[in-house]
């Protein structure tokens, strides 16, 4: 089993750990992708509700194995960004990234965001997949403003 929290300041260091690992497994190392992002090293002081953003980490037996966030795409816009949905291995397909998106999703809808956007990478298949299903459709490129150019899949959703 598993649990979902807000992010706190003790899961930083582990959250941490999970972001750099995935990413490098699937190549987002340095500038240009996620795990290279200056807030990695201290996401809960970046994901905080009154910046209408927000990290969840999923929990199983009280250690962060995974987590995702919302965040405003640019400051004051009505597009918010699916971030950092990063899960171990050994954690996959056992639904755990669709409940982390889902909850974002949900918080992006509470917030009054029209639009999510994210960007990935053509390698993280099971994670396009995930983002297919819950209704994200792909892009030709990034949207204006986009900080991850070694990306190379761009997807929105709108949000009803």
């Amino acid at each position: 089993m598993y649990q979902l929290v807000d992010i706190q300041a003790q899961h930083n260091a582990d959250i941490s750990r999970v972001i750099k690992q995935v990413g490098a497994e699937f190549g987002a190392i340095g500038d240009g992708f996620g795990p290279g992002d200056p807030e990695v090293a201290c996401m809960s002081e970046h994901y905080l509700l009154e910046n209408r953003s927000r990290y969840i980490v999923a929990l199983v037996n009280d250690q962060p194995v995974g987590g995702a966030g919302i965040a405003p795409f640019q400051p004051g816009s009505d597009t918010c960004e699916l971030k950092k949905l990063f899960l171990l291995p050994q954690y996959r397909g056992l639904g755990i990234g669709v409940a982390l998106t889902k909850a974002c999703l949900a918080f992006a809808q509470q917030q009054g965001y029209q639009h999510c956007y994210l960007d990935t990478l053509a390698n993280m298949t099971a994670a396009i997949r995930l983002y297919e299903s819950v209704g994200f459709t792909h892009l030709t490129q990034p949207i204006a403003g986009s900080i991850h150019g070694g990306c190379d899949v761009w997807m929105l959703k709108t949000l009803s």
